[in-house]
């Protein structure tokens, strides 16, 4: 490795953007296999029902339609299953609007779309349970009985932060309660008997959507030796594997997933469609292809969960937190797969205190599973904590910023389950936002406001390996597991380029699938360039070492003296030199007497790297209407190091826009009766263009001891403090809180008329 780093942190294009624009990118439905068949499915239109009986006869005289089949097919007896993966079709009872019930397999798309409409379906309609609250009462409806086997490791890919946490009695509570987490510090009640100020308030929020373009498509292949070759859309193809044979009771050898170009994900892309399209293709021996709408994306996919969350906080006229209490509950739809437990974690973990209690539960209501979107939970419970401190600092006529830096953690203070926080930037973001012209110059205007939020991410951990091998040319190919969903491959590129000396344009990366690329795991939680980084550096150093190696015995020097530069070995301080594609062939050729360059690099490390944002928003506030509308902002953000500059401020535009969607329009609004009624892109709020202010990043680089030159994850940070850091700006611009998220005009109408 070059002593001063020469590609690494100088911002570069990305390599695969040419295609992308262009065109030249295949996506999952560009494919078509000879005698494919396509799958189409059936919905239900009730949120909790009975299945009675399903008539498929209509169907299946449509011209081209193969065979219906229905949950009976798919899990003839036993339980019906208590995870997203095996529950493929429901069989005896729908648990939410959407849910699969009967899948047609046409030669056409045209003809199954046909045929879904001609399948009747009897059902005897249940009542829909909708209110996690209500859902958690003793006496509250059970949506489904508990089972064992369900599955939160896309979660766990994403955050993976665990321990301390106290055992809760969920014997109180309906069975629809599933998972819980206390935590508890010192004594709470002494904490707010100390306080001279108080705040308590609930803060709620919605299911949301995670709108990525590209919406879920898989095709299956049976090849002919008896494997299923699946080609999908997923952040995590090994995992894809390892859950679809489970559900389909194969060896992961009888399995491999071409991970193509994901066209968005979030979190939200690993396991879906696979397992049906699996099942389909062993069923029929044919290859199976089977792609959402857009309907069927808001009404049957993984949205983010809704949360209730109470926040108590109480602090001293010298502006010191005495307490901190909270009890969080997230909605996780119909399975067992919320951020219940990194939530509560993060609530009560950003600033210091001796007293603090955190409950958390996760509660099963009538709507779909969740799933992961760009920091689990991490949103909901700051925009409840980051709100309730905001306005403790005003009630002790404190400065937001200053009661913030005075409460703050920091290196070695605990998190609420016992383990010290590591290396972060938290206060050096603070301090960053309190020296920035928009919040030291901030508005007196009537009905205007600045706020501001601080949010974190604790990092994900995964192993991994790479490799990287030298052609005879003196190019290099790294291959590697992962997905590439955000530019990682050109940060890869030139992490191997750096490492090993050579132009960025002599690198390759290829992105393997299940049987020939190096394990790598899921694509997410900030986790990927912070794991897999260290694996391609360790793979680059190896194939150098071997290459300085084969030119010390053939330059008859020490491999201390040898320089690589511009593709050739030098004998230093002399004109003694051979190319690098001399010395590859030299290893591959016919009578050749080295070993193939072939670098291997592997990473297990335990090390986290915490990442923290901070956002100050600028908003009007109409008193007439309500309307919000965003005038200026700022996320600073402490990355470790950029190792791609321009790479890295566009994850911090993207998650701040998306936190943008978070505070102001984006909820999927359900009917009492459990039915959605934000079901296309006319009724769901996304941030429009010209809805997106002046927006200015700021990197800070305070790096971390594993990541790759001090890197640490970039993705989930800047998503987090928005909601939370827009509400405080409202608030400053009307006097009035507003708890509950999105904050649509007609929220804040009535929050400005009512008083709240």
């Amino acid at each position: 490795m070059t002593a001063t780093p020469s590609i690494v942190g100088k911002a570069t294009k990305r390599v695969e953007g040419g295609d992308k624009v262009s065109g030249v990118t295949k996506y999952v439905d560009d494919l078509t296999f000879p005698g494919q068949l396509y799958g189409a499915l059936v919905h239900s239109r009730y949120a909790h029902a009975e299945i009675v009986s399903i008539d498929t006869s209509a169907a299946l005289e449509v011209p081209g339609v193969v065979a219906v089949y229905t949950g009976k097919d798919t899990n003839p007896d036993g339980p019906e299953p208590s995870d997203r993966h095996h529950s493929m079709l429901a069989r005896d009872k729908a648990i939410y609007y959407g849910q699969p019930v009967a899948v047609v397999v046409a030669t056409t798309d045209a003809s199954a779309q046909e045929a879904v409409d001609l399948v009747e379906v009897e059902y005897n309609n249940l009542g829909a349970v909708v209110d996690p609250i209500k859902a958690m009462g003793k006496d509250a409806p059970v949506i489904r009985p508990k089972g064992g086997d369900a599955d939160w490791s896309e979660g766990e890919a994403h955050a993976a932060v665990g321990g301390g946490a106290d055992t809760v009695d969920l014997s109180v509570y309906s069975d629809n309660v599933t998972n819980a987490a206390r935590f508890k510090r010192g004594d709470v009640e002494a904490g707010f008997a100390q306080a001279d100020q108080i705040v308590e308030r609930t803060y709620t929020s919605g299911f949301v959507h995670q709108a990525y373009i590209e919406p879920h498509a898989t095709i299956v292949v049976p090849d002919p030796f008896g494997k299923l070759v699946i080609y999908t859309m997923t952040q995590g193809q090994f995992y894809t594997r390892k859950a679809t044979a489970g559900v389909l009771g194969l060896d992961e050898n009888d399995i491999k997933v071409h991970n193509l170009e994901v066209g968005g994900g979030f979190g939200s892309k690993a396991v879906l469609l696979e397992p049906l399209a699996g099942w389909l293709a062993l069923k029929e021996r044919k290859p199976i292809k089977i792609v959402y709408s857009r309907a069927e994306e808001f009404t049957a996919a993984t949205p983010a969960p809704g949360s209730v969350i109470d926040v108590k906080i109480g602090a001293k006229s010298d502006g010191t937190i005495t307490a901190v209490q909270s009890q969080l509950v997230f909605d996780s739809g119909c399975y067992s797969a919320s951020p219940y437990n990194i939530g509560a974690i993060l609530l009560g973990s950003y600033y210091k205190t001796d007293n603090l209690h955190v409950d958390a539960f996760e509660v099963l209501t009538n709507k779909p599973g969740v799933g992961a979107y760009r920091a689990p939970g991490a949103p909901q419970a700051t925009f409840a904590i980051e709100q309730a401190v905001d306005e403790l600092a005003g009630k002790l006529g404190i400065d937001p910023v200053e009661f913030r830096l005075q409460n703050a953690s920091d290196e070695g203070d605990p998190q609420v389950n016992g383990m010290p926080w590591p290396r972060i930037g938290l206060k050096t973001v603070l301090e960053t936002i309190r020296d920035h012209p928009l919040y030291k110059n901030r508005s007196n205007d009537p009905n205007k406001g600045v706020g501001i939020a601080i949010g974190g991410w604790p990092g994900g951990l995964e192993p991994c390996a790479a490799n990287v091998k030298l052609n005879t040319d003196g190019s290099l190919v790294l291959q590697v597991g992962h997905s590439d969903i955000t530019g990682t491959n050109t940060t890869f590129a030139m992490l191997v380029a750096e490492q090993f000396g050579t132009d960025l344009a002599k690198v390759k990366v290829q992105n393997g699938d299940t049987d020939t690329a190096p394990y790598a795991g899921m694509a997410g939680g900030s986790k990927t360039t912070f794991t897999v980084g260290p694996a391609v550096m360790k793979a680059a150093e190896a194939a150098r070492e071997q290459v300085l190696t084969i030119a010390a015995t053939e330059l008859e020097a020490s491999a201390d003296d040898l320089e690589m530069v511009d593709g050739k070995v030098r004998v230093k301080g002399t004109d003694r030199e051979l190319s690098v594609a001399q010395i590859a062939t030299m290893s591959m050729g016919f009578g050749a007497k080295y070993e193939p360059i072939y670098g291997v690099g592997k990473s297990a490390h335990n090390d986290r790297a915490p990442g923290f944002a901070g956002q100050i928003a600028e908003v009007e506030v109409d008193p007439d209407t309500g309307q919000v509308k965003m005038t200026n902002y700022v996320t600073i953000q402490d990355v470790g190091k950029a190792l791609n500059p321009a790479a890295v401020e566009g994850q911090i535009i993207g998650g701040t826009v998306q936190a943008m969607g978070f505070a102001l329009y984006e909820s999927m609004v359900y009917g009492d009766d459990g039915q959605l009624i934000s079901e296309t892109l006319m009724d769901y709020g996304i941030p429009k263009a010209e809805q997106v202010p002046s927006m200015e990043t700021i990197i800070i680089e305070i790096p971390s001891r594993s990541g790759p030159f001090g890197a640490k994850g970039v993705g989930e940070p800047p998503i987090v403090p928005g909601a939370a850091a827009i509400a405080n700006a409202a608030a400053a611009a009307t006097g009035k809180r507003f708890p509950e998220m999105p904050l649509t005009p007609e929220r804040v109408s009535r929050v400005l008329n009512n008083g709240v």
